[in-house]
């Protein structure tokens, strides 16, 4: 029962997840945080087999990081989406991954972006978007509620209502959700909404 979504605001892009590790009926963690920060000015949020989600991430994320070591210039978020819609599309003939992603990203030239890519290597730039059974009710909310150049505090309320929505509607809702956000100043943890915490272990 994943869920990540992200929407394009007036300088910034933000990105939420859920928190959950779960196989089958069990869950294992509730903390398990499904954004990576690529380089300074990116996030790739991935929903997906853990396996899969875990393995492919880093990989973009070292690829990324070698390139820039490499020309000694980071890859811009477009070129960066388009890297990883690569590698995507060349597994897909070998050995697929079963992953989707969020990437948002912040260039000087451009601004903010978020770019959407599914499991069978399809691109889009979008100014929101999401997956996950979640997207059936945050890609509701936002139909409803977004509009362009929103402010961050505009932003930061439509994400909470998406997550209100989902706890209240979805049928085994994911009970917390981080959120990221990229923007001029970089790519940071913003906050996280919690319903409950992961307990300690306890002794016999």
């Amino acid at each position: 029962m994943e869920c990540v979504f992200g929407l394009v605001g007036n300088g910034f892009a933000i990105v939420v997840a859920d928190t959950s590790a779960v196989h089958s009926i069990l869950v294992h963690k509730s903390n398990e945080d499904k954004i990576m920060v690529l380089d300074s000015h990116k996030l790739i949020a991935a929903s997906g087999e853990p396996g899969d989600r875990v393995h492919f991430t880093e990989y973009i994320q070292k690829n990324v990081a070698l390139y820039q070591f490499r020309n000694g210039i980071p890859l811009t978020t477009a070129a960066a989406a388009n890297f990883t819609r690569g590698e995507l599309a060349t597994a897909l003939r070998k050995n697929p991954y079963s992953v989707n992603i969020l990437m948002a990203g912040y260039d000087k030239e451009i601004g903010p972006s978020l770019y959407y890519i599914d499991y069978i290597a399809t691109l889009h730039k979008v100014d929101k978007g999401a997956f996950g059974y979640g997207s059936y009710f945050s890609l509701s909310m936002m139909d409803r509620h977004f509009h362009s150049g929103m402010s961050l505090e505009e932003a930061i309320d439509l994400v909470d209502k998406c997550i209100i929505e989902i706890r209240s509607r979805l049928v085994v809702a994911p009970p917390n959700f981080v959120i990221k956000i990229v923007d001029k100043d970089g790519a940071r943890e913003y906050a996280w909404r919690e319903s409950i915490k992961d307990a300690g272990v306890v002794s016999a």
